[in-house]
């Protein structure tokens, strides 16, 4: 249970982290990749050392270390696109949506139980982040529905990831921790590179304020990862049910932060939204919880 509410936590640290970078003019992109970087930093010090060793790149999980990698910074920046392009409620939906991936692959795959309660609360799950997301911007005008399609796939491609290679290759401690500084590695290299072409064509200047929030998101940033792979492998439930409450009560803990905290209007759709997402957590953790 520590390990659930932990990752809760953090994803909603990193989500406040993002509500205000705009507030201090922050380059996102420049803040992922240092971000990614701490991330790297953050798991060594965790880990008691650099666990960078050519022995390492023999390893059954190396290749996919380096697919997750490059899907971090990869679905990171698809989501600041679709955020731009379409606005921050829609990719939130396509984001949050994306839960239904991992769930069927693990129930169809994996061959993991589907009761009649996970079912329902998977199906409750989609009306419930719907009315707790869609709300108008600023202009009055309610975003498209024609959510971005690469980023639904791509983050439920990313959850089911994590789940396969965790059940497969990650079965101690260290090795997760290990593992997971690897991904964030990958990551960093590749945006370090981007980052570097852009500075050399002049599309943007390096600026210390995007330093400090890349500080800031990665320490959060690499112990949601670390502590995500460590709940799937508590066995407090099937991961056709952790991700689904996982996600979800990122998204209740993250409303509830945004009002409280952030002021944000609590209407009524709102607040339905909310009450679905609890029933739908019950109803999919009441399957296989164990408490």
């Amino acid at each position: 249970m520590f390990y659930l509410i932990i990752t809760i936590l953090l994803n909603v640290v990193i989500s406040a982290i993002f509500k205000v970078l705009p507030k201090f003019k922050i380059d996102t992109l420049q803040a992922i990749v240092v971000n990614y970087c701490v991330c790297v930093i953050t798991g060594s010090l965790f880990l008691g050392h650099v666990p960078f060793h050519t022995s390492n790149f023999s390893q059954p999980w190396f290749l996919w270390a380096m697919l997750m990698g490059a899907s971090f910074i990869s679905i990171f920046n698809l989501i600041a696109y679709c955020t731009r392009v379409d606005g921050i409620t829609t990719a939130t939906i396509s984001n949050k949506l994306s839960l239904v991936i991992p769930v069927v692959i693990a129930i169809v795959f994996f061959k993991e139980a589907a009761g009649i309660a996970k079912i329902a609360g998977i199906i409750l799950a989609l009306p419930a982040v719907y009315l707790t997301t869609r709300v108008k911007e600023n202009n009055g005008k309610t975003p498209s529905l024609l959510w971005p399609l690469l980023l639904f796939i791509g983050s439920g491609l990313l959850d089911a990831l994590v789940n396969f290679v965790q059940r497969s290759f990650l079965d101690t401690a260290e090795v997760q921790a290990t593992y997971t500084i690897y991904c964030f590695a990958v990551a960093a290299c590749l945006g370090i590179a981007l980052v570097t072409v852009m500075i050399i064509t002049k599309k943007i200047e390096l600026h210390w304020r995007n330093i400090i929030a890349g500080i800031c998101i990665g320490v959060p940033n690499y112990f949601s990862i670390y502590f995500l792979i460590r709940c799937i492998n508590s066995g407090i439930m099937q991961s056709s049910a952790t991700i689904p409450v996982l996600n979800i009560g990122t998204l209740v803990a993250s409303s509830l932060t945004a009002i409280l905290i952030f002021k944000e209007k609590a209407n009524s759709q709102r607040i339905i939204g909310l009450l679905l997402s609890i029933v739908a957590i019950l109803l999919i953790a009441s399957a296989d919880m164990k408490w």
